[in-house]
């Protein structure tokens, strides 16, 4: 057997090493301490549920608490916690670039949700559809959305059309586009704007509207179509968490299917400090009448 005497330079070397080594597992180690977010008490029926107006007067969040929420925090709570939530946010400013999307499903008794009972009255869908979980096309499927801000024009991130091209919903190959230096699918597009929110009237929100999919520059009619008004009739709508997270939602026909969140972190990473300590950021839709109450932390 052979010994190895270290050095005092090579002993430096390995305690360098250890050193960085256990840097390098606390940090994996680590978590981000959560939020402490309040949510108004309910219960399982709709009429032990608090009005939205009032979720927000009696328990406005803080900026300091909104620069802690996460897409896992988010994944962990509730349908009506999230809901409670996104009537707490303001519609920010309309995103500008890529978004890196998560869906989170809304929880039910078997914790799935099953894509042909959502589109069940959609002429047509059900069928083509049948046994897919909404889970698993999503993640197949989407990677996120792309805002073209100035053409007030959104359109998804695409990686996988194998499914839907197993099912007879895609003909021949879906042209790709150009984005950030490379070649992909930017698929089912939408227009942009500023409007109603279906869950919280009191101010506006960011719109995602497929229902005109097809009068958009650069619609390809298979699989584009299966978004609009032929199709599912897709409404997104979003609101910033902070700059560069927004916490969304989306309907069929006008019937909540599900939320999603999306995130750029190159946008949080710049943002997230200022906005953690004033709160303050560009809003281009629509606020409402009622003020917002959002509390700031008191300085220590």
């Amino acid at each position: 057997m052979r010994l190895t005497t270290l050095t005092p330079r090579t002993g430096r070397i390995a305690s360098a090493t250890l050193a960085a080594l256990a840097t390098l597992l606390l940090a994996a180690c680590s978590k981000p301490e959560p939020p402490n977010i309040a949510f108004a008490p309910y219960g399982k029926d709709y009429a032990s549920k608090m009005n939205l107006a009032q979720v927000e007067y009696k328990y406005p969040l803080t900026p300091a608490e909104l620069a802690k929420i996460t897409p896992d925090y988010l994944a962990k709570l509730d349908q009506e916690q999230l809901d409670q939530i996104y009537a707490r946010l303001p519609a920010g400013p309309i995103p500008d670039g890529a978004f890196d999307g998560r869906i989170l499903l809304p929880r039910g008794e078997s914790g799935k949700f099953r894509l042909s009972e959502i589109v069940g009255g959609f002429t047509g869908m059900g069928l083509h559809l049948k046994g897919l979980l909404i889970e698993d096309v999503g993640e197949a499927l989407w990677r996120g959305k792309v805002f073209f801000r100035d053409e007030r024009v959104l359109r998804n991130r695409i990686e996988d059309l194998s499914i839907l091209k197993k099912i007879g919903l895609v003909d021949g190959e879906p042209k790709k586009m150009s984005y950030g230096g490379k070649e992909t699918w930017l698929l089912f597009p939408a227009k942009l704007y500023c409007g109603q929110s279906l869950l919280d009237a009191r101010r506006e929100s960011i719109i995602i509207d497929y229902f005109f999919t097809d009068e958009i520059p650069g619609y390809q009619e298979s699989p584009d179509f299966l978004a609009g008004r032929r199709g599912l009739k897709v409404r997104d709508e979003i609101r910033m968490i902070r700059p560069g997270f927004y916490l969304g939602r989306a309907y069929l026909d006008r019937a909540f299917a599900l939320n999603f969140t999306l995130y750029d972190k190159a946008s949080d990473d710049k943002g997230r400090d200022e906005f953690a300590k004033t709160g303050t950021v560009q809003q281009d839709c629509w606020p409402g009448t009622q003020a917002r109450a959002v509390a700031v932390s008191a300085k220590p």
